[in-house]
C-alpha cells in the first residue's frame, strides 16, 4: 500500500497572527497576509494553513472563506506547544539599513529571546525603526519554524544599559582589543546571557572601560579576522547556542 501523505503538507503556508488562538476558533486574515494567501498561494476553501501566536504554540487551520480582501480560517487542531526559548539577549548597536534588518532576521532564526538596540557614541544611525525590525523577525519566524518571537526592546543608551545590568545575566562582549576564546568562555558560564556587539567603528575607549567595569562582563575574541558588526553578531550567537546545547 502507498504511504499515507503527511498532513499538513510541507508546502502549507505558515503565518504569525497577533491574536490568541484556540481549537475551533475562526480567525480573519487581512491586508498583506490575505493577499499572500489568496493571490500568491492561490488558496482555496478547505486548504490548510499553519498559524502561531507567540503564546499558545502552533495550530492547524483550514480556509473557510477566501476573498480578495480577507481570508477566514477555522482552527482545526494543535500541532505543537510554544517552543522553549534559550535565555539569550542580543544587545547590538544599530548599523546601516539593510544590515540591521539582516541582524534582526538572523537573530530570530538563530533563536535569541530578546533584541536590544544599543546606542553608542559611534552609532551611525539616529533612529531605530523597531516596527520594521519586528516585521523582519516575524517573517523570519514564519519561514524558520519558530513559534516564539524574540522580544523587540526599545533602543537604550549604552551607559544606561550598563548601569542597570541584571546581576544574574552574563554579558559577553566582542572586544576588538582581544578577549577569551569565545566558545570556551561561553561553555564555562552557563545560564542567562547576553551578547553585546558594538557599531561599525567599535566601542570607544571610555565605553570599553564602562563595559569592563560591569561585574558580569566577559570580553570575547571571535577569531583572528576582523568581522563586520553583523557578522560578529551572527557568529557570537551561533557559538553561544552551540555551547548551550541548543543545536543538539
Amino acid at each position: 500500500m502507498p504511504a499515507t501523505p503527511a498532513w499538513p503538507p510541507d508546502s502549507t503556508p505558515r503565518l504569525f497572527v497577533d491574536t490568541p488562538l484556540a481549537d475551533g476558533h475562526s480567525v480573519r486574515i487581512e491586508g498583506g497576509q490575505a493577499h499572500y494567501l489568496s493571490a500568491v498561494m492561490r488558496m482555496k476553501v478547505g486548504d490548510p494553513v499553519r498559524l502561531f501566536d507567540d503564546i499558545s504554540g502552533e495550530w492547524l487551520a483550514e480556509a473557510e472563506v477566501v476573498g480578495k480582501r480577507d481570508v477566514i480560517l477555522r482552527i482545526t487542531g494543535k500541532l505543537a506547544e510554544r517552543e522553549p526559548v534559550p535565555d539569550l539577549w542580543l544587545c547590538a548597536a544599530p548599523i546601516k539599513k539593510g544590515r540591521v534588518d539582516w541582524v534582526a532576521e538572523k537573530a530570530c532564526e538563530l533563536g535569541v529571546a530578546r533584541l536590544v538596540p544599543v546606542l553608542t557614541r559611534r552609532t551611525v544611525i539616529d533612529r531605530v525603526n523597531t516596527e520594521r525590525l519586528r516585521a523582519h523577525m516575524i517573517e523570519a519566524a514564519e519561514q524558520c519554524g519558530r513559534s516564539a518571537l524574540p522580544e523587540m526592546a526599545e533602543p537604550v543608551k549604552l551607559l544606561s544599559l550598563m548601569k542597570n545590568w541584571p546581576a544574574e545575566r552574563t554579558m559577553f562582549f566582542a572586544d576588538e582589543n582581544g578577549g577569551l576564546p569565545a566558545f570556551e568562555a561561553m561553555r564555562a558560564r552557563p545560564g542567562p546571557a547576553a551578547i553585546l556587539i558594538g557599531p561599525e567603528g567599535g566601542f570607544d575607549p571610555q565605553e570599553r572601560d564602562v563595559i569592563r567595569a560591569v561585574p558580569q562582563a566577559v570580553g570575547l575574541s571571535l577569531g583572528p579576522r576582523i568581522l563586520r558588526a553583523e557578522t560578529a553578531a551572527a557568529a557570537a550567537i551561533s557559538l553561544w547556542m552551540a555551547a548551550a546545547g541548543d543545536w543538539r
